[in-house]
């Protein structure tokens, strides 16, 4: 029976506990599938065929054969297949051919880590084909070394970080290697997206334009993981048109998918008394236990290295309990480890002598871990790509399986276990990349300028226009010369040391280990006062430090060893002002707008955190203003949609899900196939606004907020002030954090930037402190007692009158009360009037915590619809704006200049808003908590967060949406 062994194993997790706490809410079973041989290609190379056969391959898939033909042919090729199908074969076919018998021909192969690249380069030397002569070309590499590699070796193995610094910045070193470069290998190309897809975008159109000089035209062989239009992303990666193998036939295991849901705890509540849910990482290490006990091979991803440590310490001990001598069959695995190391974690786990590891995504990205009997997953992992790359591992030798993705207290998880359509049936999406960025672009142009003049017909290749502008700007500043025949650099100085190609570029603050003066890493200096402030807990290959001091001027953080039983939270202030509008549509009452913001930030303290959510006391800072200017999606709501108790033709707040008596809206369900459906590119056009304000000077320092608008009374008598702040998008030392360390090619990047791998960038899940920071009713008064914006990434809200909800939540009156969760029930905090759909029907008291629990919300949902970490984005809420004269909900990208996310929320807004309300409305919480519209990083302590208004808030702007937006592609159901 297919998944029979898939469902014994979850049958024995989930043994002992009560049908009722049941925490599976959902469950699949994958069909197996046979595989479909070819045989081998008549133009492969006898040497290298019988190389793979020796390897015990008898036969290639059929994918395999397709894509190292194309690439045979002399056509740029994308393989875009799963995990376990053989894609490095695809390319390692025809570039041994090609070295084999030319023995001037060379390759050259990147990838986004050195571990992998370190792997796959001694996968090729164990074929020991003749002729062939592999060498590794990175960090690692001893300088005595290098020299051979340039002169003799004819396939390099090498990562992006040396390709721009080490590489193409001394191509005359590496004539002879270009002027024969046949092939070029981009593996695992899912990977690049952001802000570092976009910088590799532009090093491999540098990369082309070298080799060109030399007069060579390599062929582009790039291998993925199952993605949508793999072709149009290749192609806007290498800017060469690539065709596309994805007919996956390698064969796959039988797999049976549970979604688990952990449940909320009664004897532990977090902020503001709201229910919490017992941690992923506990959750995980229990599952894992009970599949060791079971002698299944497990493996457990969970997304940062402490986290994959206190998960394996977890499952020893629990196991201890059992039988003392399984403990032993339980390691942890991530990045940091040598390759001796890997190797026998590896061995042990394929032998049986380990029976269950917990990782990082360090064994994502190739690593040769296969044919395991479970894998879970602590949480969602970013993207539907890594997704499935992580549950691959299961099943991967043709036997059944089980799959269990466990999630954590976060909104993006509690709507995919209980939609599993969109995790399950969803198209993969594509990554999102923007070499046209101007301050990607910019640092390109130059390290492009400075290997070789730029000349007129090149900057087609380069972005066009957007090219011109940038070196109009680099010319102007003196950094080029403009020619008749081209751009010139005019520095002795290469430029590509100052740039860094994995973060927002500049001098890199170096944390060094304050006793002994050895350095640890690097950090980007926009997020440095996020991840390196005083106080903050910072991560090192498994290591704990804290930090003692951080000088800006001198670029030095210096830490020390501790290992804390608590983590660290920074707490910002920030203003946020439209810089252009450059989409704008108008909807009833609603108007979605895309656009430049210039986000002022300032970090003012930090939280100390237990693991179990206790805060255990509050830390000011005095540091520096951060001044970011990026890309955002925003919508307003007029005063009339929010307050007014009737309208035409919108949803009621209980109206999406079909939970309500009476209702006309979509179901449930019929909303989560729309929603699974959906294409985060879907294209939208709208009329270009003409009505983008002036930059207005950020007041971080003193943002005072009235809830209700204009200069009320009664809302200045309260006294109430507000400054809006936000946390760093991720602070060292939370479980949510990414490894980065041993991930990417430190000695070439100067030591990997904070931003790798979903590290902070400092600018998400944004939060706000509330009163007495400044201010007061005079300067709200001064700033036409308007609630500026209070929060980014996450928590941001307007105070100031908080108490003036109708009612007290203890006796049934306030937020929270009459929210429509799985029943019909009237709207809640309206004074008991009901109200027609198409208005949210809420006092203006409630305003603010609405916004800003639908602000919370929309953040950690917007990675299903961009390929990006909660943590690259950020956002602001507030009850009036001054740049657009209504309640606005920002979102906004983290990096400077933008890297698309902001951009695909925009054409994906209805989508986007009808699954966060959705994960609002699946959430069995009364008031909101962490798997709802709690952010862990808000600065102002999730309060006042309205869960009741952000679903009628959210009801009212789609039912506008659905009724006006047809014009512009907005009126999607």
């Amino acid at each position: 029976m297919v998944g029979e062994r898939g469902r014994r194993l979850l049958d024995r997790v989930t043994a002992g506990i009560p049908a009722h706490e049941n925490p599976v809410t959902h469950v699949s079973r994958l069909p197996e599938r046979a595989a479909r041989h070819e045989p081998w290609p008549e133009w492969a190379e006898p040497s290298a065929v019988a190389a793979f056969r020796a390897a015990g391959v008898e036969k290639p898939w059929r994918h395999q054969v397709e894509a190292a033909s194309l690439a045979h042919a002399g056509t740029h090729v994308v393989v875009s297949t799963g995990t376990a199908s053989g894609k490095s074969l695809a390319y390692q076919l025809p570039v041994l051919s090609a070295l084999a018998t030319d023995a001037r021909a060379t390759a050259l192969y990147l990838s986004p880590t050195k571990a992998l690249g370190a792997d796959q380069l001694r996968a090729v030397s164990s074929l020991d084909v003749a002729g062939v002569r592999a060498a590794a070309f990175d960090g690692d590499t001893p300088m005595t070394e290098r020299d051979w590699v340039r002169a003799h070796a004819n396939w390099v193995f090498s990562n992006p970080d040396m390709l721009h610094r080490g590489i193409l910045s001394a191509h005359s070193r590496w004539t002879q290697f270009f002027r024969r470069l046949r092939y070029v290998v981009v593996d695992e190309c899912h990977s690049y997206r952001g802000v570092f897809g976009s910088h590799v975008a532009l090093l491999l159109r540098r990369l082309r334009r070298v080799a060109e000089h030399y007069g060579a035209s390599p062929v582009f062989v790039l291998a993925s993981a199952t993605t949508a239009s793999p072709a149009s992303f290749a192609t806007r990666l290498t800017g060469v048109e690539c065709a596309a193998v994805t007919d996956d036939a390698s064969p796959r295991g039988a797999r049976t998918v549970a979604l688990w849901e952990p449940p909320l705890l009664d004897e532990l509540t977090g902020e503001n008394g709201a229910p919490v849910r017992r941690p992923a990482g506990v959750e995980t290490a229990r599952i894992l236990t009970e599949l060791v006990v079971e002698g299944a091979r497990s493996l457990a991803f969970v997304r940062s290295r402490r986290g994959a440590e206190l998960t394996a310490l977890g499952a020893r001990r629990l196991l201890s309990e059992v039988d003392p001598r399984l403990a032993d069959t339980v390691a942890a695995y991530r990045s940091g480890y040598l390759p001796e190391e890997r190797r026998a974690l590896e061995q042990a786990l394929l032998s049986g002598r380990l029976l269950g590891v917990a990782t990082t995504n360090a064994l994502e990205l190739g690593v040769d871990i296969a044919g395991l009997d479970a894998v879970v997953l602590a949480g969602y992992p970013g993207t539907l790509a890594s997704f499935w790359q992580q549950s691959g591992r299961a099943g991967r030798s043709g036997d059944e399986a089980l799959v269990v993705f466990v999630a954590r207290d976060d909104p993006l998880d509690t709507y995919l276990v209980h939609h599993p359509a969109a995790l399950l049936e969803r198209p993969v999406e594509t990554a999102v990349l923007d070499p046209t960025n101007p301050y990607v672009l910019g640092p390109q142009l130059a390290c492009a300028v400075a290997e070789l003049p730029l000349t007129e017909p090149e900057l087609e290749t380069f972005g066009g226009e957007a090219a011109r502008a940038v070196l109009a700007d680099l010319a102007e500043e003196k950094l080029l010369r403009r020619r008749s025949s081209g751009w010139y650099w005019t520095s002795r100085d290469r430029p590509h040391g100052e740039v860094g190609i994995r973060g927002s570029g500049g001098d890199q603050i170096a944390v060094v280990e304050a006793d002994s003066g050895r350095m640890l890493g690097t950090v980007d200096p926009g997020s440095a006062c996020y991840s390196v402030h005083p106080g903050a807990v910072y991560l090192h290959q498994g290591s704990s430090y804290v930090v003692d001091e951080l000088d800006l001027e001198t670029g030095l953080a210096l830490v020390h060893a501790e290992d804390p039983d608590w983590t660290t939270s920074p707490r910002e202030i920030v203003d946020i002002s439209v810089l252009s509008t450059e989409e704008q549509c108008r909807h009833g009452g609603v108007t979605v707008c895309l656009g430049e913001v210039a986000v002022t930030s300032q970090v003012v303290g930090y939280l100390r955190r237990r693991p179990s959510g206790e805060v255990l006391d509050h830390t000011p800072l005095d540091l520096p203003e951060q001044s970011l200017h990026t890309r955002a999606v925003w919508y307003t709501v007029s005063c009339e949609l929010l307050e007014s108790p009737g309208g035409g033709g919108g949803e009621t707040a209980a109206g999406l899900t079909g939970r309500g008596s009476g209702s006309t809206s979509p179901s449930a369900a019929e909303m989560g196939a729309t929603i699974a459906g959906s294409i985060a590119s879907q294209g939208v056009g709208g009329p270009t606004g003409a009505e983008g304000a002036l930059p207005v000077a950020g007041n971080s320092g003193g943002t005072e907020a009235v809830s209700a608008g204009a200069a009320s009374p009664a809302a200045e008598g309260t006294g109430g002030t507000a400054r809006s702040s936000r946390a760093a998008g991720e602070s060292a030392g939370t479980e949510s954090v990414l490894p980065s360390d041993g991930e990417i090619d430190e000695a070439a990047a100067g030591a990997a930037s904070s931003q790798v791998g979903g590290e902070p960038v400092g600018t998400g899940n944004a939060s706000s402190t509330a009163g007495g920071i400044g201010g007061g009713a005079a300067g709200a008064a001064d700033r036409r007692a308007a609630g500026k914006p209070v929060g980014t990434g996450g928590a941001s809200s307007v105070v100031g009158v908080t108490g003036e909800v109708s009612g007290d939540p203890a006796d049934g009156r306030g937020p929270g009360a009459g929210v429509e969760i799985g029943g019909a029930v009237g709207p809640a905090g309206t004074g008991g009037a009901g109200r027609a759909p198409g208005g949210a029907g809420l006092i203006p008291a409630r305003v603010p915590g609405a916004l800003h629990a639908a602000e919370h919300a929309a953040i950690g949902l917007l990675p299903l619809f961009a390929t990006c970490d909660r943590w690259d984005i950020g956002g602001v809420s507030t009850a009036w704006h001054e740049d657009t004269g209504e309640a606005t909900v920002f979102v906004h990208d983290g990096h400077p200049g933008g890297a698309g996310f902001a951009d695909r929320g925009y054409a994906a807004i209805v989508p986007w808003l009808a699954a966060t309300r959705e994960a609002i409305v699946s959430c069995e919480c009364p008031t909101g908590c962490p798997s709802c519209v709690q952010s862990p990083k808000c600065g102002n302590g999730n309060d006042p967060l309205d869960k009741a208004g952000a679903v009628a808030v959210l009801g009212a702007v789609l039912g506008a949406l659905r009724q006006h937006g047809e014009q512009c592609g907005h009126g999607g159901a």
